[in-house]
């Protein structure tokens, strides 16, 4: 089956995570101005709650749109149609809407359509709260348009989970930085297809995102921190989890240690890395050269001190994804690590397959990530 992914804010990276789970995912271009699309096949229809880049999913119709509409059960249909056909407007959309709705209304069908108050195509904001695409509510449709294809949602962004997830958490520390669980959900499928129950090491745990992310992605979650307290953190925020799951603790599939990632000894067997590595200082200002440079080493210096330790400790083709730091400069431009040569030297294939040039970073945001998917050789 063929899908439609409308993709985030950062295309590049959300096309990499795609491509990492489905190999084939070929980028639509052009489209309506302020979006990013792509199409891949998959087997199963795919859960857009695992996928912390894409914001909708959709579904290729073997049908026409009206004989989709019709087929559905009996009720009032509510009906949101997005164009992200070339030079599409509000206005298009609403009037593709309103063709169809007098097609089911001749066939005494309600209909309900939503308005295109965003621009040509529904907000992901407003698909999510009138519950588009959802499993459970067959009636409330979004029809997706691309040029001549026609897909029916299959998930909106749940904006409102991702919420809870990041802010809810009883355990949170701004001061070692917060890691979105978006991208942690997208650092783990960089790691590629895992089979059900794969366990998942962050070295860097910190407060437990990537273990939280993990679990829910269906994944055995491990997790070391330096700091006794982030490990502290970690389990507390873990409990919350199963307790939102209505789980007991015992029954959640996570381990946690106090641990330096540059000499731990981690036990086995070990599936998959994703982690962010130390960000360094936080700084609210461009850092000047030489604070840059101090901060670099030190960061460069136990994040390999961390692969040169993981190395011997897990097999060969085990993937490690990793987000490590990037500095804003004074010409909006990034400094990078730039350690590629001596990762590669300590036993590691760096793999850009899926993008050369990954960097998760808010715009004018001091420190950002940037992404290495890596596999130890």
């Amino acid at each position: 089956m063929r899908y439609l992914a409308i993709l985030g804010r950062q295309p590049e990276i959300s096309l990499a995570e795609l491509r990492a789970q489905f190999g084939d995912v070929e980028s639509i271009s052009p489209v309506v101005k302020g979006s990013s699309l792509a199409t891949f096949s998959a087997n199963s229809r795919p859960e857009l709650s695992r996928f912390g880049g894409s914001l909708k999913f959709g579904e290729l119709l073997s049908v026409s749109p009206a004989k989709f509409l019709s087929s559905l059960p009996e009720g009032k249909i509510t009906l949101g149609v997005s164009d992200y056909s070339m030079r599409a407007s509000a206005r298009s959309a609403a009037s593709e809407a309103l063709k169809l709705k007098r097609v089911l209304k001749k066939a005494g069908r309600s209909v309900r359509v939503l308005p295109n108050s965003a621009g040509s195509a529904i907000s992901t904001a407003a698909a999510h709260h009138n519950g588009l695409g959802v499993f459970d509510k067959p009636l409330h449709v979004e029809l997706m348009r691309v040029g001549k294809d026609w897909y029916r949602s299959i998930g909106a962004q749940n904006i409102t989970a991702y919420a809870r997830r990041d802010q809810a958490r009883p355990a949170r520390d701004a001061r070692v930085g917060m890691l979105p669980p978006k991208l942690a959900q997208i650092l783990i499928n960089l790691c590629g297809e895992l089979p059900d129950g794969a366990r998942v090491l962050d070295p860097f745990c910190g407060t437990g995102v990537v273990l939280q992310e993990a679990i829910l992605m269906g994944y055995a979650a491990y997790g070391t921190d330096l700091s006794e307290r982030m490990v502290e953190y970690s389990e507390k925020n873990l409990r919350w989890l199963a307790a939102g799951l209505q789980m007991s603790q015992d029954a959640l599939p996570f381990s946690v240690s106090t641990g330096d990632a540059t000499d731990f000894q981690w036990a086995g067997p070990i599936d998959a890395v994703a982690c962010e590595t130390y960000l360094g200082p936080p700084m609210s200002q461009t850092p000047v050269e030489i604070k840059l440079k101090e901060a670099k080493q030190e960061c460069g210096g136990i994040l390999l001190g961390f692969l040169k330790n993981l190395a011997p400790q897990i097999k060969s083709g085990t993937p490690v994804v990793l987000a490590v730091p990037a500095w804003l400069r004074p010409d909006d431009s990034y400094s990078r690590l730039n350690l590629v040569d001596k990762i590669v030297e300590l036993g590691y294939n760096v793999n850009k397959d899926f993008g050369s040039d990954l960097l998760y970073a808010r715009a004018g945001q001091i420190v950002a990530r940037e992404i290495l998917i890596l596999r130890k050789k």
